[in-house]
């Protein structure tokens, strides 16, 4: 189905704003797993070895609506799944410390019925795809990474770095209570348009498109717990949780790692990213989009999907 307009005065719901048909009329399997103690949404395309693309904030699986039709044809099953919290996912009143939402991805993997998974993951979903990689590595056959640094480097970045302080202020601003949930959800979500378009290149996203985002992020409860993963993350660092989990991200990933980032995103910085592959005792690649900003697999999604499935068929990738 095609959501009504963010000012329509439709009251959201999951089954209206979250599952969605697929742009060109593409066949999509809509349908709720158990995994790790709650109920997650995804959508499904294709048969093949499992693909399995994790979106970012502000937005939900449909970011995504573009690969998983083209990995569809090259013979992949491709699954985007919606985090807790959000979309037609469950939202749970706890469980959005990354090892358990982690665990939250390789259950969904195991509730498919597959062996392994390859991992995309954007934004968010990046860092949880690295977390997976490093807790989970016998489920996670290879790992694609866009717009976000492994945790450490986010973390020291975080730290040390007063210019990406400054460019993740919305981090910050998410520490407040009750604030930013009525922040994202005032006047229909126009905040939500508001970042994407921000943090987007030049290549800016269509409106029809931010309102599918608008109407997602109005679901009652999605807005408080699409920005709790980010309060743990800085909440946690100076707490023995958060030091136990940084410990265990020490860890390498030992997973085949293809790192994708936008030269001109202006939230991750280049210099924060870049180096990631420290971390990594497996072939590393490192890819950065000229021009192009926090979202290079909606901004160019040809360009993207190619890297993705070169990276993906290749048999043997080299560093």
């Amino acid at each position: 189905m095609t959501a009504p307009s963010a000012d329509s005065g439709t009251p959201p719901t999951a089954a209206t704003a979250v599952r969605l048909d697929l742009p060109g009329g593409r066949a999509v399997t809509h349908r709720d797993v158990a995994a790790n103690g709650a109920r997650f949404h995804v959508a499904e395309v294709g048969d093949g070895p499992l693909v399995l693309l994790l979106h970012g904030f502000p937005q939900f699986w449909w970011t995504w609506r573009h690969q998983l039709t083209a990995l569809a044809d090259a013979g992949y099953r491709a699954v985007a799944m919606d985090l807790r919290g959000v979309g037609g996912s469950d939202r749970t009143p706890r469980g959005y410390d990354p090892a358990n939402l982690a665990l939250d991805i390789t259950g969904v993997i195991r509730s498919l019925g597959e062996p392994d998974a390859a991992l995309v993951g954007h934004d968010l979903g990046g860092y949880l795809a690295w977390t997976a990689a490093v807790m989970r590595p016998k489920l996670v056959r290879r790992l694609v990474v866009s717009s976000m640094p492994h945790p450490r480097r986010w973390r020291s970045a975080m730290m040390a770095d007063f210019g990406q302080t400054r460019a993740s202020s919305h981090i910050w601003g998410f520490q407040r209570p009750f604030i930013p949930e009525r922040q994202l959800v005032a006047d229909d979500g126009a905040l939500v348009a508001e970042l994407i378009r921000d943090w987007s290149g030049p290549l800016l996203p269509e409106d029809a498109d931010l309102d599918v985002y608008r109407r997602a992020m109005c679901i009652p409860s999605t807005a408080h717990c699409s920005i709790e993963p980010y309060r743990w993350m800085m909440r946690s660092m100076a707490r023995p949780d958060g030091l136990q989990f940084y410990r265990r991200m020490k860890r390498p990933v030992r997973v085949p790692t293809l790192h994708l980032h936008g030269s001109l995103d202006p939230v991750m910085r280049t210099r924060s990213a870049a180096g990631s592959g420290e971390y990594v005792e497996a072939p590393y690649r490192w890819r950065l989009f000229d021009g192009l900003g926090h979202f290079p697999h909606e901004e160019d999604p040809d360009g993207f999907t190619t890297e993705l499935l070169n990276w993906l068929k290749d048999p043997e990738p080299d560093r």
